[in-house]
């Protein structure tokens, strides 16, 4: 008899944890719709706060690249290039860039993975800066302009800084032809360019 009964306590005892095990919480609509209003509220905040972030940060990055263009020591590191007629190419950074230093200019075009008079896939050319001015108009955009004149370029460059960002535009229209080429990347103090040179003409 005993044994029976501690049989039946055992199974008893059992069914009672299985179901101990499976409980658990059902919603309601209302909970549901509560829930789900809070998620998204959440992930708006969220998006908000990024955001706000990044736009902050977009700030710093202009101030800076306003502050390097004053210098006379920055760089633009270009991702793409637009030809005379239109044309245009998506590029490394690291090999495509305009900088100056002082009055010593840079404009290196290697739209190509390797070779070239370079080597590095196109061409670099340095001169001296002249004529060089900056101005910002009533909607903080920034312009900046400079003649470049050396062995193997001639040219007046104009480079277009949006207020509130540093990417930038930079266009190099060479003075005996038509030649004309933009430069769109990010304007950046010389310092944190990591940009490569190849050898010039």
């Amino acid at each position: 008899m005993n044994k029976l009964f501690l049989i039946l306590a055992a199974v008893l005892l059992m069914q009672t944890t299985a179901e101990a095990q499976t409980e658990r919480r059902i919603y309601t609509q209302a909970e549901q719709a509560a829930m789900q209003n809070r998620s998204e509220e959440s992930a708006a905040q969220e998006k908000a706060l990024e955001k706000e972030l990044q736009r902050m940060q977009d700030s710093i990055d202009y101030v800076q690249a306003v502050r390097a263009l004053e210098k006379l020591d920055f760089v633009v590191e270009a991702d793409k290039l637009v030809f005379r007629h239109g044309e245009s190419a998506f590029v490394n950074s690291t090999t495509n860039f305009v900088s100056l230093k002082d009055d010593q200019a840079v404009v290196q075009i290697a739209p190509f993975n390797g070779g070239g008079p370079n080597g590095v896939g196109g061409i670099t050319l340095k001169g001296t800066a002249s004529d060089i001015r900056v101005k910002t108009d009533r909607k903080g955009n920034t312009f900046f302009t400079m003649n470049v004149m050396g062995a193997a370029l001639s040219a007046y460059v104009t480079f277009t800084l949006p207020k509130g960002t540093n990417y930038t535009s930079v266009t190099v229209e060479p003075t005996f032809n038509g030649n004309r080429i933009t430069f769109y990347g990010k304007l950046l103090p010389a310092k944190h360019a990591r940009t490569f040179e190849g050898r010039s003409l």
